[in-house]
């Protein structure tokens, strides 16, 4: 039998978006507003509109092609908005590097798993955990005793990061010898050493097998429980997305179709239509 997850009361907010209750008094971790980009002459994603609490497991979903790793992309600069303001924290990301974004506090994983194959297990967390080292490169070089110290608190750091998904005892070994599902799990940790406020996972339930999809939920909750974070996933999985994600928002066609909790995104013919399109008559 499926676990069943506690969520949030989900309360109405100025505008038309909804949040958990337990974040009404703190700003939203996100709020796109108008947000669009063309290609040509081909809209991609128009007028996409969102809030996100600042605790909120968040799902973005919608059939294949209908814009939402373009949405993931434009929150993180992989690509410039056409139009549309992007806030984070309260703060405008306008003319933001991708690099920015992510000391801003928004990390991301990827629909291809993007790990460094040849490195060690610990050393693709410690690649996360680069922009927090305070040491300067003169440092570096010359091994003082600063660099030594960060170096010890960036391996006990990652050696904690890897204990969310019981990964520390596999610290030495190869990224790229690992199964697919540790990979996966091993481009979360990673994200997670970014230290964000906003966890971005692309599809994170892909090629897992469902008891290692049940342990995926489990750890994204523990994520935005130990950390305080909001989480914000594009997954096809319906299972996992109705069974965690507090808000969901369903795009089509680069465009918002619905948005709301997971029993009203269930129950709309909008929605239904999307993805097994629209019945005949007759």
């Amino acid at each position: 039998m499926a676990k069943k997850f506690e969520k949030g009361k989900m309360v109405p907010v100025p505008s038309t978006a909804i949040i958990p209750e337990r974040d009404i008094d703190k700003t939203p971790i996100l709020e796109c507003r108008h947000l669009g980009i063309d290609f040509g002459g081909l809209r991609a994603v128009d007028d996409f509109n969102l809030i996100i609490g600042r605790t909120e497991i968040a799902g973005l979903i919608g059939p294949n092609g209908a814009g939402k790793t373009t949405v993931f992309n434009l929150l993180t600069k992989v690509y410039q908005p056409t139009r549309g303001t992007i806030l984070l924290d309260g703060f405008d990301t306008a003319g933001k590097s991708t690099e920015q974004i992510n000391q801003m506090g928004i990390a991301r994983t990827f629909q291809n798993i993007r790990l460094f194959n040849n490195l060690t297990v610990e050393e693709n967390v410690k690649v996360g955990l680069h922009n927090q080292e305070p040491y300067s490169a003169l440092t570096g070089v010359l091994r003082l005793p600063k660099y030594w110290r960060q170096e010890k608190a960036s391996h006990e750091r990652a050696l904690e990061l890897l204990s969310i998904f019981n990964m520390q005892d596999l610290a030495n070994t190869p990224a790229g010898s690992l199964p697919y599902g540790a990979q996966r799990r091993l481009e979360i940790v990673r994200a997670l050493a970014t230290n964000p406020s906003l966890l971005l996972l692309d599809e994170p339930a892909a090629g897992m097998n469902p008891s290692e999809t049940a342990e995926l939920m489990e750890n994204i909750v523990k994520i935005r429980d130990t950390f305080q974070i909001a989480i914000m996933l594009i997954e096809h999985d319906m299972r996992l997305v109705m069974g965690i994600c507090e808000g969901i928002c369903v795009l089509n066609f680069g465009r918002v179709i619905a948005k709301g909790t997971a029993e009203e995104i269930q129950a709309n013919p909008t929605v239904i239509e999307a993805y097994l399109g629209k019945k005949k008559e007759g």
